[in-house]
């Protein structure tokens, strides 16, 4: 990955490890549910200060008990610390097992397109088609890794100027941009259900 300076985690030391360490965004994608965006992103950053590291080799080899403790202690890498530890190792575990440790090969490896890289995606554990499209934009918009039909297979999320997701974040305004889009989806859904 060409390295380009991220903003997601709102924390230099965090964002640089982001922008730096493929799994290490693959990793705050993964913890970016039921949690503040900056907060999941943050997580990678304290898994290396807890580790001496971010080895996506010695995380899948950790001891599962020692790894969720390592992630449920204050201040945890997620509300949910212990189970997204055990979702973090399985992460490890299959790009190991598929990729050989080289998160990059997900969209590099054949040269794919938009919608292969899209399906790599998506049969990572933990990531179900919301995520996948938005880890994929997140490549498009900010990293320059932009196969060929990448934004069709995005779909919204792809959109330039858009404040959807993670993938538009770029400092602490569209964060709260962004924030603010998740908020309104959240009140237009409550009020169709009534």
């Amino acid at each position: 990955m060409v390295s380009h300076q991220l903003c997601l985690a709102q924390e230099p030391e965090a964002d640089k490890l982001l922008s730096q360490d493929d799994f290490a965004l693959l990793t705050g994608m993964l913890l970016d549910q039921q949690f503040p965006l900056e907060h999941a992103f943050r997580g990678p950053k304290k898994i290396a200060d807890r580790m001496g590291g971010l080895d996506i080799r010695r995380i899948a080899e950790a001891d599962t008990e020692a790894f969720e403790q390592l992630c449920a202690t204050p201040p945890a890498i997620h509300r949910y610390g212990r189970s997204m530890a055990r979702r973090t190792q399985e992460l490890a575990r299959y790009v190991l097992e598929h990729y050989d440790g080289d998160v990059a090969v997900i969209w590099t490896a054949g040269d794919p397109d938009g919608k292969e890289v899209l399906k790599r995606l998506k049969a990572l554990p933990g990531y179900g088609d919301q995520k996948a499209r938005i880890f994929l934009a997140l490549l498009g918009k900010q990293l320059g890794v932009q196969p060929k039909g990448w934004e069709k297979a995005a779909g919204a999320y792809s959109e330039r100027g858009s404040r959807r997701s993670a993938a538009d974040i770029v400092d602490a305004e569209s964060l709260l941009e962004v924030r603010a889009f998740k908020k309104q989806l959240k009140a237009a859904a409550k009020q169709a259900a009534k």
